[in-house]
């Protein structure tokens, strides 16, 4: 909290005027304590509460986020316009919006990627050889957690959760015990495998791109990572039933093409790195290239698409679809609201920075409490708030912070929205796609498990890299 004295001065800069708030032409206002401050933070807060509640009134989260951004960057300029500052408030917009146009272009093209491979049946491929093992569900429930650990790293936690949840859906049938525990493994084994990666979460990719830890840096969190998610599955693997499912007969052919775009995507995110590490550019000019590299791969299997028809229109069995390839297609199939959802959180953060209230918190949590317990905080606020907000926010802040320190938080912000179903995209959504069986009490019931991970990950990463 705040000292009496921080308040006393607080209350006697209410009754200040506003052009006393700024301490040289030309520094960004205090408006912590003005009645536009205090709406822009009703805004904000509404705003985020009809994104909470998306599941129940069935509104698009980016709708209200997007509208508060745009009525709180309209505070901040009418105030700076009548203090003779407009051209302060543009800057820090454009600079805001700089900041959202790398990560929408970046992700942009992540999501092209993961669409052509869902498009050319890669993940409904691997599915169904999963199933077709005939594994038990002790063997499925490590199985399918260990998968996802490994390939959030590449594709995004919220994807791997979908494709792995898939699998436990089709196999576990009825067993909602094994269903339950297996949700619940797999969106801690996501968010797990995401935190050390610049491609695996948000907040990571958000670290990454503002050069605060390089490319190579983030793999100093692998083994707390793997903490994080062995030990609460470690728990729940007693509680999995020992039954052993029939086998199914399904076999799921990959489309031509699928794994050229697997390794084009790989080589996408080398020349993304390599463009940051050595060129010294931002990773979405390397993303953006390596979208040029699946545009003509696309042009390729198009133009050709017409001949390897002919050489296998007498085959029995044709492996891939007789619709040519169209990378614009995937690019429509990104996920517009989530990017749209993104826009609104940077601005409006970024709004409640611009009026000072970032500042506040950031001396609070990072001067009177200490990092280690602020970066502790950021985590357990992650599983109640999205980690997006408050990871940017956090950016915006910019505290003064050892490496060790950026990786706790990274580490936290990351794993932290396991901490509840609602705390992650990967929770949310296998709520909605195992309805009724994985809910929000249901992941409750293993929250101090999971907090024990939590907190062990912590303890690891600070003994290993502190």
């Amino acid at each position: 909290m705040l000292s009496a004295r921080a308040l006393a001065l607080g209350a006697f800069a209410l009754f200040m005027p506003l052009a006393a708030m700024a301490s040289d032409s030309g520094q960004a206002l205090d408006l912590t304590t003005h009645p536009f401050g205090y709406a822009a933070l009703i805004i904000f807060g509404l705003a985020y509460v009809l994104v909470m509640a998306e599941e129940f009134v069935h509104l698009r989260k980016s709708k209200p986020v997007i509208v508060a951004a745009g009525i709180i960057w309209a505070l901040v300029a009418w105030i700076y316009a009548e203090q003779g500052q407009a051209h302060l408030a543009e800057q820090a917009v454009r600079h805001n919006l700089l900041e959202y146009a790398e990560l929408m272009l970046f992700l942009l093209v992540a999501m092209t990627y993961i669409n052509a491979l869902e498009e050319r049946q890669v993940f409904d491929a691997l599915r169904a050889w999963l199933i077709r093992k005939g594994f038990g569900f002790r063997a499925l429930f490590w199985m399918t957690g260990i998968l996802a650990f490994c390939i959030s790293p590449i594709a995004d936690n919220l994807t791997t959760a979908l494709l792995m949840c898939a699998v436990v859906l089709a196999v576990g049938g009825d067993n909602k015990r094994f269903v339950t525990l297996a949700c619940i493994n797999i969106v801690v084994a996501a968010n797990a495998g995401g935190a050390f990666s610049p491609f695996g979460d948000i907040t990571t990719l958000m670290v990454w791109q503002k050069g605060i830890i390089d490319f190579f840096g983030f793999f100093k969190l692998v083994v707390p990572s793997i903490v994080n998610f062995v030990v609460p599955a470690a728990i729940m693997f007693f509680a999995v039933p020992k039954l052993k499912p029939e086998a199914s007969s399904e076999d799921v052919h990959m489309r031509r093409g699928a794994k050229r775009i697997m390794l084009l995507f790989l080589l996408t995110i080398a020349t993304a790195v390599s463009f940051h590490q050595f060129l010294h550019m931002p990773p979405v000019i390397g993303m953006l290239t390596g979208l040029g590299y699946l545009q003509f791969f696309g042009f390729f299997l198009r133009m050709s698409h017409h001949s390897w028809q002919q050489r296998n229109e007498d085959k029995a069995v044709l492996v891939g679809d007789m619709t040519p390839f169209d990378v614009f297609n995937k690019v429509a199939r990104a996920e517009w609201d989530t990017l749209l959802f993104f826009y609104g959180v940077i601005l409006c953060v970024g709004g409640l920075g611009q009026i000072g209230y970032l500042a506040m918190v950031s001396e609070v949590m990072y001067t009177q409490w200490g990092p280690t317990l602020a970066n502790v905080t950021v985590g357990v606020l992650s599983a109640i708030v999205d980690n997006i907000p408050v990871m940017f926010a956090v950016l915006t802040m910019n505290p003064d912070m050892s490496e060790t320190q950026w990786l706790l938080v990274t580490l936290t912000a990351g794993v932290g929205g396991s901490l509840l179903s609602i705390g992650s995209a990967a929770g949310v959504a296998l709520m909605g796609q195992a309805r009724g069986t994985y809910t929000f009490f249901a992941h409750f019931e293993w929250t101090p498990a999971i907090a024990l991970g939590y907190l062990s990950s912590i303890a690891v990463h600070m003994w290993l890299n502190g």
